[in-house]
Formats: C-alpha cells, structure tokens, sequence
C-alpha cells in the first residue's frame, strides 16, 4: 500500500514507523528541515521537506497515487487543507488528526464527508476513552476490550505476593481448562516473551491475557488481581481531556473532584460540568486535598500537558492515601520509567492516537487494535470474510505466523476463547495478539 503521513511528531513518526517496518511504501512530509534530515536516518521512507498544506510539495511527493494520505500536522488548519488538496488530487482515503472538539460533532462531521476526510481522530476523545476504560479495570494496567466489550485484553503487574509468582505456563495451561482464558505475553526487563510450557511468571512481570469478559471474575479472584470499589476520583487538570473524563464519571455516578490551578477555568468548569466539584488548587496541594477527601481516594488521574507533572503529583497522591493513579505521559521514555516509580497505569496519546488511525489503514477486515508500549506489541480484532482460506479448519492445523497468538473467537452472541481443537467460520470476529515483526504476516493470513 502506498502511504503518505503528512507531519511526522511523536504520533506521525510512530504511524511511519510502524508501517514501514510492515514493508508499505512510506511517503513521510515534514516542514522542519533538521527534523526531515533525523527522518532520513531513521525510516526506510521517502522523506519530502516541505508544507503539507502546498500543493506544490503534494505534487512532489506524489500524492495522486496514494492509497492512504494521513495529515497529522500539529495544527487542525494545515491538516484540513492538506486533506482537501489530497482529495482534490485523488488520494484514494483521507485521515486527519483534529484536535478542536467542535470538529467532532455531527454537522462537522456531513462537511468532512464533502471535503473527502474518511474520518476524523481526535486526540482528546480517544484519550479520554482510553482513561474511562482504566477507571472500570482497577488492577490492570493495560485494558483493551474488543467485540463491543464481550472479550478483554488485560494486563496485570506481578508483585512479591502474587499467587501467580513462581507458577509455569504448563501449571497455567491446566488451569485453563477451568478458566478459559489465553495467556498470551509475559513482559520482562522491557522485553516481551511469547510464552511457552517451560517459562515461569516472575515477580515484577506483566502478565498479559484474553479472556470473556464474564469470566473475568472468577479469573481475577483466582489469581489476586483484586478489583475494587471504585467510587472517589480526582482528576487532576481541567483542560479538554480532564473535562472530559469528569463529565463521563459523574454522568455515572462517580463522586468526581476536578483541580484546576486557573481560577477562570475553574469557574468555567464549574459552570459547565454538572455534578463534578471544583478546586482551585495545585497538585502538589497536598494539605488542600487532604482537606478535600484525598486519602479515601480510590484513583487519582493527571491528565495535565506536563509529563513529569503527571507522575510527581500521581505518586505524592499515592503516598498519601490514593489507591490507584493514572497518569497521561507523552514521552514515550517515561511511559516505561513510570510504572517502575509507582505509577498503576500510563496513558500514551501518542499510542491511542496512532491506534485509532491505523486500524484504519490496515485491511477492511481490521475492526479495531490495540497498541501497547509496555509489551511492543498490538492486539488486533479481525472480522473474516467468507472467501478466507483459513475456514473450517483445527486451529492446530494452521500454520499461524510466528509472534502471534489466537486469543478469542467471537461468534454471534458466543466468546470462545479456542484451543487447537476449535475453528473459524465466515463472519467470526478474531482477537489477535501480535509482536510488531509479525504485523503484516498476521494482516495477510487473516485477510
């Protein structure tokens, strides 16, 4: 597939990336001639200096013959303009990263179509999201859920107590009989381990699995990851994603506090957000929040634009009583570092972001993914077709690629999570863990 990614920061680079080491043929536009000649080095991509809102750098780079043109500059404006010259010159799908949320409403959205956009990701809401889910999940530390919540991607950290410590995949397998569930990475040191019969989960592992949702239970209460009650939460920063998740943890009953040093956005938070109450404080308040319920705080979330922020104000309120923390970390250095300090679970915009825009440059049969950092590694929902030459066959006589695991079948109202024993059939949604070396092999056996 020919791709063109228009601006290439945290999240273009990422997508790039990725889909070059997939072997797509990559046509990368960035404004900033150091970073364009840092690109030149690091991709095995066609690099364009340039604007991606000029026609005569589209022109350049061939945009006529795109297969995908994907504009996630920086600024909303350059990539709507960049979208409309694309589909003028007849790129074949459009996506843009917008991060104003009028963008995303309805009536926008009848003017995107006009324009071309096949569809809009907006930064905030995908985050957002991705944080709700966290709150429901209150000992994992990666949750993915997929076939509209009926099968769970989790993972869960391994701590000295752990009844799983010391236990052999083999021992797990026996278990899974009971429990249907697939155990399919074991994170390690920063490395990720396909796990096999022999290997033995280790304290200070993240063991990651699929299961139904409905089991998930008794698998939790089996193995120790105790879920709790979740019902005070702060959320510290008040900006577009900490609105965000207020108003959609109030709306369900939450007791939600929301901290906002700005006294003017306070107010207009205060106005806005019905059922959240409002401090007009700092995080590192620590006496104010004491005040305001901060040691019977069941999570504690940090969702302001400064990452080291996020992960000093999570542990100070963790030290002082708050359960669980979730902090937003876009550099993707202290993604990894802050689960090591304390830190329960790591939002990375740059991951969610890249998720919602590349299941929608892999194959029609893509549904949806999952990236996670921790593991490198994706988990990706497929919908099989009736001509797929994987039909009606033992599982155990494919010759699934190497670095993938067949985690649950979703047939109708049924989730099987298989063994060698079971089958696909035409209209199955498939639940795949991937490393990132098997993306495309994975893509094509399931396409």
């Amino acid at each position: 597939m020919k791709v063109m990614v228009v601006g290439a920061g945290e999240v273009g680079f990422h997508i790039a990336d990725l889909l070059c080491r997939e072997r797509h043929d990559v046509t990368v536009v960035e404004r900033s001639a150091p970073h364009a000649r840092y690109l030149r080095n690091k991709l095995n991509a066609l690099v364009i200096e340039g604007n991606g809102a000029s026609i005569q750098v589209l022109e350049e780079a061939h945009v006529a013959r795109m297969d995908m043109f994907i504009a996630v500059t920086d600024l909303d404006e350059v990539n709507l303009i960049a979208c409309l010259l694309a589909h003028d010159r007849g790129a074949r799908r459009i996506i843009a990263r917008l991060k104003a949320l009028e963008y995303t409403k309805t009536e926008w959205k009848r003017n995107a179509d006009k324009l071309g956009i096949d569809l809009i990701v907006n930064p905030q809401i995908v985050v957002a999201e991705e944080i709700f889910h966290a709150v429901s999940y209150t000992a994992a530390c990666e949750v993915a859920e997929f076939a509209h919540g009926r099968v769970v991607f989790l993972g869960y950290p391994i701590r000295q107590n752990s009844p799983l410590a010391g236990v052999s995949m083999r021992t797990l397998g026996e278990i899974r009989g009971l429990y249907r569930m697939v155990v399919t990475a074991i994170s390690r040191n920063n490395r990720t381990i396909m796990p096999r019969g022999e290997d033995v989960v280790e304290p200070g592992d993240t063991l990651y699995f699929v299961c139904n949702k409905r089991d998930l239970p008794a698998i939790t209460d089996l193995f120790g990851f105790e879920e709790r009650e979740t019902k005070n939460v702060f959320v510290l920063g008040g900006g577009k994603i900490g609105s965000e998740v207020a108003s959609k943890l109030a709306a369900l009953r939450y007791r939600v506090k929301i901290i906002e040093r700005d006294a003017a956005d306070c107010e207009e938070l205060a106005a806005r957000l019905e059922g959240v109450t409002v401090l007009n404080t700092r995080g590192t308040d620590i006496e104010t929040l004491k005040n305001e319920g901060l040691e019977r705080g069941d999570v504690f979330i940090a969702v302001t634009q400064d990452d080291q922020s996020n992960i000093l104000c999570s542990l100070l309120a963790k030290r002082h009583g708050v359960r669980r923390a979730i902090a937003l970390v876009n550099q993707p250095e202290y993604v990894n570092l802050a689960p090591t300090l304390g830190i329960d679970f790591c939002i990375s915009p740059r991951l969610a972001t890249a998720s919602a825009i590349l299941k929608s440059v892999r194959q029609a049969g893509v549904v949806s993914m999952a990236m996670l950092e921790q593991s490198d590694s994706e988990v990706t929902e497929f919908l099989l077709p009736r001509e797929s030459p994987v039909l009606h066959q033992p599982l155990k006589s494919l010759s699934v690629p190497p670095g993938a695991i067949v985690g649950a079948i979703v047939r109708g109202d049924d989730a099987i999570v298989p063994s060698g024993e079971d089958h696909f059939e035409a209209g199955d949604h498939v639940v795949v863990f991937s490393l990132p070396e098997s993306a495309s092999a994975v893509a094509e056996f399931f396409s």
